[in-house]
């Protein structure tokens, strides 16, 4: 199973812009649709945006802003984000293929990047214990935070996700008006 987890770090993205093609060839999107759409996307969007301002990869456990409430912000901002387009799209096959994607794709990755985390952090049990892998605790798990990086988010090229879903959003606009 180590070498999927491997694997599956490697093929996420590619895998990822293939689906974007099932995701568009199936979606009947609707106005309202991508308008309830948006509402998970862009909630979505600012988690993942807000996380990757206070991860530094590799140099330091992150513990503070949504990594106080959640140990995988940025992968929750995924699944909140792939609901959105999910709703958007207005196909349940797309909703089942998505699910399938986060569960052979994404949990194999989560478990990879969380044995790493303990391998080189000894306080990462400590922190495991009291923060959910996926979905948030209710009060933070450090009263001291650190601010929110832009210089991180830059570095991060977080601003690729807005970038992506935004052209997403666009071509199921372009869809609905053109094709549907």
């Amino acid at each position: 199973m180590a070498s999927w987890h491997a694997t599956a770090r490697v093929i996420r993205v590619p895998l990822g812009f293939a689906f974007a093609v099932f995701f568009l060839r199936l979606a009947k999107p609707t106005s309202s649709s991508i308008a309830w759409g948006a509402a998970a996307i862009v909630p979505g969007l600012l988690l993942r945006a807000l996380a990757s301002g206070h991860v530094r990869k590799n140099e330091q456990l992150a513990t503070s802003g949504p990594y106080s409430y959640t140990r995988n912000p940025l992968y929750l901002g995924s699944l909140i984000l792939a609901v959105g387009f999910a709703i958007a799209a207005r196909s349940l096959w797309i909703g089942v293929g998505l699910l399938i994607f986060f569960v052979v794709i994404y949990v194999p990755v989560i478990r990879s990047e969380e044995a790493f985390l303990r391998s080189r952090f000894p306080e990462f049990d400590d922190y495991a214990r009291s923060v959910p892998g996926m979905f948030p605790r209710l009060t933070p798990y450090r009263q001291d935070q650190a601010a929110f990086s832009w210089e991180l988010y830059k570095k991060h090229r977080e601003y690729n996700a807005v970038l992506g879903a935004a052209i997403l959003v666009l071509a199921l606009l372009a869809k609905m008006i053109w094709i549907n």
